[in-house]
């Protein structure tokens, strides 16, 4: 029995030090983010830039070979921080970009010509990378776009969006009145739906660091009952799996802007509303029960 008491202290000892040791590293992380912000921030300013150039002036004029190549390598450094800034700049400004490009096979229609079109996404303040919408005009003697390739996940309703905003041609012995297309309406309706779909899978992901369950700091185990696993559902991640380690099971169904349609939780004697109660509480949207984790 005692030895059994003391093996137990010597787990809490190890899983102690194994959480200090996880928490240090992830402080350890978070300075050096803050170092690579506060250097590009210090660096791009107007006013760093005329020191440097300055500097760099003065110390060509007097021949200081040294200092030169440092001040010449520190503005070069600040060029490209100021490059990066500007090309986020306009990725933030312009998500959605037109170019041309040609279809080399020989064989294609409308001479090869293809339309193409850009989505930026951004999510946990990182650009994602870039989806791609390829149009070109198959149909004879008309201008009607069609989507030749794409990038766009399965999951996102693009087939849907195309035949509600780009309409093919209606024929020769059709009498209905033809529709028009809107390639405006269309890549805007098609970033709003890859917004989403990125917003939805990253509350899962805040929801699961809220949980403990994206780290080794054991925050689940503070929970009276952990909850072991918290994912998605199904591919447009608009159903959420949530799993506790006494068995129990629910599933929270979400609409496309992240906004709580309904819970059910199953345990042993049926549903448990109770534990709905709990994990809810008065959320009406799911980053509400990411920080009701966070503080629990």
């Amino acid at each position: 029995m005692a030895t059994e008491e003391i093996q137990s202290s010597d787990l809490s000892i190890a899983d102690r030090l194994d959480n200090e040791i996880a928490s240090l590293r992830d402080q350890v992380e978070s300075l050096k983010r803050e170092l690579k912000l506060q250097t590009a921030t210090l660096i791009t300013s107007e006013s760093t830039r005329q020191i440097l150039q300055d500097s760099s002036s003065r110390r060509s004029k007097s021949k200081q070979v040294n200092d030169t190549s440092r001040s010449q390598e520190l503005l070069e450094k600040a060029n490209e921080h100021l490059a990066h800034k500007q090309q986020c700049l306009y990725r933030a400004c312009a998500s959605i970009t037109t170019f041309k490009v040609r279809d080399p096979d020989p064989n294609a229609v409308d001479g090869g010509n293809v339309l193409g079109l850009r989505f930026e996404v951004m999510a946990k303040s990182r650009f994602l990378r870039p989806y791609y919408v390829m149009l070109n005009r198959p149909y004879p003697n008309s201008r009607y776009l069609r989507i030749h390739r794409h990038t766009v996940p399965q999951c996102i309703p693009l087939s849907g969006l195309a035949a509600r905003h780009l309409p093919p041609p209606t024929a020769k012995d059709d009498y209905d009145m033809p529709k028009k297309q809107d390639l405006s309406t269309f890549a805007r309706a098609l970033r709003r739906e890859l917004v989403r779909y990125h917003n939805r899978t990253s509350v899962i992901g805040d929801l699961r660091s809220s949980a403990g369950l994206e780290s080794r700091k054991g925050k689940a185990k503070e929970l009276e009952v952990p909850i072991v696993d918290i994912s998605a559902a199904d591919a447009q991640a608009k159903q959420i799996r949530v799993e506790w380690n006494d068995g129990r099971s629910g599933r929270l169904v979400i609409n496309d802007d992240g906004d709580i349609v309904k819970m059910v939780v199953q345990g042993e004697n049926g549903q448990d509303r109770e534990a709905v109660r709990q994990l809810l509480g008065s959320s009406a949207r799911v980053e509400e029960v990411a920080r009701r984790l966070e503080s629990s």
